[in-house]
């Protein structure tokens, strides 16, 4: 069974008006799948708050509290573009406890996949600093989560969201157990993502880069995301999958875009799943990132739904 994670504290951190990252983007999707009968078919769970420790696998000490603290003083902001309200840091903590919940679910059995349709979103969050929307990284979480939980070795994280994931990046970028592999608009922010960037050390060669122009044909994506996961990815034999599921690179996305029509979603959603079918019995679990058109974007997470529940 497919499981949705989900939980009305994702509606509290409030960005403020005209801010394209808002509570919309869920109420909406919520909507939508009621409407169209999807929501009744999933499992919806509510997620647990992520620990500290849990927070701080990834992210310094120092910059959790420092989050903590301008929620309590009421608002704040980390850059131009993120800002923090009263509810933004336990928001942000069930955000990151959500794949955790998936996770467990998965791995006692108890469910086959998830969808975290949660905000924050996470993956622009490097260890030390928040951007781009971004408070805590959710997917990093997660990966550490299951590595040190169910002594996993390998996780894949698949970022196909329209701005390249630097946080994530960031925190596996010498670590060969977590291969990253992102697809994503070059030049464009945040500025990094060049397909020279895969890993130092001993993670040489786990990071996968793949910088794409605002003109990329449709197809031409497909296939290359295709090809990746069905050579660099099945080469790595991944026992766990997430999934940075971001819909900016829709074709009518405000903020973004790479050309992808509605169904493009379902088919990159089933070219995972077939590598997860292959190496780790279907393990999947996927979190909301960006997707920003308010009237779409509930379109293309259906579409995305409709796969994992295959």
């Amino acid at each position: 069974m497919t499981t949705l994670i989900y939980d009305d504290i994702f509606l509290e951190h409030d960005t403020g008006y005209g801010h394209p990252e808002n509570a919309l983007r869920l109420k909406n999707t919520i909507a939508h799948l009621k409407l169209s009968e999807m929501w009744q078919r999933f499992r919806i769970e509510k997620p647990r708050k992520a620990s500290f420790d849990e927070i701080c696998s990834i992210h310094d000490a120092n910059y959790v509290r420092g989050i903590e603290q301008i929620a309590q003083r009421g608002s704040g902001w980390l850059d131009a573009d993120t800002c923090i309200s009263e509810k933004s840091y336990e928001a942000a903590l069930y955000a990151a406890g959500a794949p955790l919940t998936a996770i467990d679910g998965i791995m006692h059995g108890e469910i086959t996949n998830a969808f975290c349709l949660v905000r924050p979103p996470g993956h622009h969050a490097t260890p030390t600093r928040g951007m781009g929307f971004c408070l805590f990284n959710n997917v990093a979480i997660a990966a550490r989560y299951i590595q040190k939980k169910y002594n996993i070795e390998r996780v894949l994280i698949v970022d196909w969201d329209v701005h390249h994931g630097n946080g994530t990046q960031d925190a596996f970028y010498e670590d060969p157990s977590v291969l990253y592999f992102s697809m994503h608009r070059y030049p464009f922010y945040p500025g990094t993502g060049k397909q020279d960037e895969t890993g130092e050390g001993k993670g040489k060669g786990f990071t996968i880069n793949i910088p794409l122009s605002d003109d990329t044909d449709r197809e031409a994506y497909i296939k290359t995301f295709k090809d990746v996961m069905g050579t660099r990815a099945k080469q790595f034999n991944p026992q766990f999958i997430l999934i940075s599921a971001g819909f900016d690179t829709y074709k009518h996305d405000p903020i973004g875009g790479l050309g992808l029509e509605l169904e493009d979603f379902y088919e990159l959603t089933k070219i995972v799943i077939g590598v997860a079918k292959a190496c780790c019995n279907g393990r999947v679990v996927s979190c909301l990132e960006g997707g920003y058109h308010l009237t779409d974007l509930p379109k293309c997470i259906e579409q995305h739904l409709m796969a994992l529940a295959e």
